[in-house]
């Protein structure tokens, strides 16, 4: 539901842009910006696609977690699409993501957040969880929120070595 209603705000705001444009610069050269920032942003988009293919094929070669390269493909790949729909703004986004220091804004919070949720599959992994069951698995245990380090101390003065049958049933 929150992505249709991006798009619809998203396509409301282009169509705004896009009458306005038409508004104050006539047909022609409203048309014409749009067939330029395809351009330029079709340009953009080979030359970067290619750079990041080459860094990807680099990482795998030097058997590095590819994160950053795949991050920068996606964004690649977003604003490839961005640069296809018709309008200013869809436009003015997708050479922001094409652009590599912007790009490199982006791609290193996703590639950050993939090597965090990688982390805690593999946790959840050795420890027999679900891999995507979140949160931080210690002793075979799913915790939210924060982790103490502590040591456990029994304060009952019983004995330890009474039997699990002489123990009070719990309610």
């Amino acid at each position: 539901m929150r992505v249709f209603a991006v798009l619809l705000v998203g396509l409301a705001v282009e169509v705004t842009a896009l009458v306005a444009a038409f508004g104050a610069w006539g047909l022609l050269p409203t048309l014409g910006l749009l067939v330029l920032g395809g351009v330029v942003g079709s340009v953009l988009m080979r030359r970067e696609g290619a750079r990041t293919m080459a860094a990807f094929s680099e990482a795998l070669r030097t058997r590095r977690a590819p994160h950053q390269e795949i991050a920068d493909g996606v964004l690649i790949a977003a604003a490839a699409f961005l640069i296809i729909v018709p309008g200013f703004v869809s436009d003015v986004v997708g050479l922001f993501l094409l652009f590599p220091p912007t790009r490199r804004l982006m791609s290193r919070r996703i590639a950050r957040r993939a090597e965090e949720r990688e982390r805690a599959m593999a946790l959840n992994l050795r420890y027999g969880q679900h891999p995507m069951a979140g949160g931080v698995v210690v002793d075979g245990a799913v915790v939210d929120g924060a982790v103490v380090d502590g040591d456990v101390v029994d304060v009952r003065p019983e004995s330890r070595s009474e039997s699990p049958s002489n123990r009070p049933e719990l309610t």
